[in-house]
């Protein structure tokens, strides 16, 4: 198969023919049709993590959706030609963790594209299919899904399950990225009140079209007075969607008392 290949790490990766993978009886091969690119796989190619070691040559990419091409001989749920998006966490299925429908901390977790090959080539395998895929629908083009996986389930967790953003509050999000924006297309479909914050004029249009009902240029403004200005004492939720020092306490400082806070890096 063609794929971009990571040779050496913070070297330009190259394009060429890698070998086809093989499927596991509990897996399935997918016909990659798009896949995002995310600052983890920054970070991957930088080497900036010394708890990931790649094996290298390397094929990177954990954002993508595409087409099931063959299943393993016991897999049920899913069959040749689905569309389908895969998480960037696969979970085993089994352990503690993912019986509570925790599979992001799996005890045997794997993440495609990091500690397997990913989404950067033609092909890839994905463990565990029945208890990780999720059927894309077919008014849901492949682009528009890539990020599902990653950024927007991301976002979508630590929104509902963690942050527990109720209608009517004010949710601060400092850094709109691919998962700042998602915060706020899920915060702004839960009823909340939301104020986007930025460096990039673009990137803060962006968060208007898609829900936010203030936007905070943090270049030209401190983004913790403006958010305490506007909310009248402080945001209910602040999110961090960058993890950088700048953001982390923006957002904290953001905060009225008693909020909530996260962190999505």
């Amino acid at each position: 198969m063609k794929a971009l290949v990571l040779e050496e790490i913070r070297k330009p990766m190259t394009v060429r023919e890698m070998p086809d993978p093989g499927c596991t009886p509990e897996g399935v091969i997918i016909r990659v049709e798009a896949n995002g690119v995310c600052r983890s796989d920054w970070h991957a190619w930088m080497g900036d993590w010394d708890w990931l070691q790649v094996p290298l040559p390397h094929v990177l990419g954990h954002e993508f959706s595409g087409v099931i091409e063959e299943t393993g001989s016991h897999v049920k749920h899913f069959k040749k030609g689905d569309r389908v998006i895969v998480p960037f966490t696969i979970g085993d299925g089994h352990c503690p963790y993912c019986q509570r429908g925790h599979h992001n901390v799996c005890e045997n977790i794997q993440m495609p594209g990091f500690t397997s090959w990913g989404g950067f080539g033609k092909y890839t395998h994905v463990a565990n299919a029945d208890v990780n895929l999720t059927i894309l629908p077919e008014s849901i083009d492949f682009t528009e899904a890539a990020g599902m996986g990653c950024r927007f389930m991301t976002a979508f967790h630590g929104i509902t399950a963690q942050a527990g953003v109720r209608a009517g509050e004010w949710v601060a999000v400092h850094g709109c990225g691919g998962v700042g924006l998602s915060v706020i297309q899920i915060a702004t479909a839960l009823g909340a009140n939301v104020i986007a914050v930025d460096i990039d004029e673009e990137k803060l249009a962006l968060a208007r079209q898609l829900g936010a009902v203030a936007e905070i240029n943090a270049k030209n403004e401190s983004p913790a007075k403006v958010v305490k200005d506007l909310t009248k004492g402080g945001a209910h939720v602040s999110v961090d969607a960058l993890g950088i020092t700048q953001t982390c306490q923006a957002s904290l400082l953001s905060l009225k008392k008693q909020g909530r806070g996260s962190c999505f890096s």
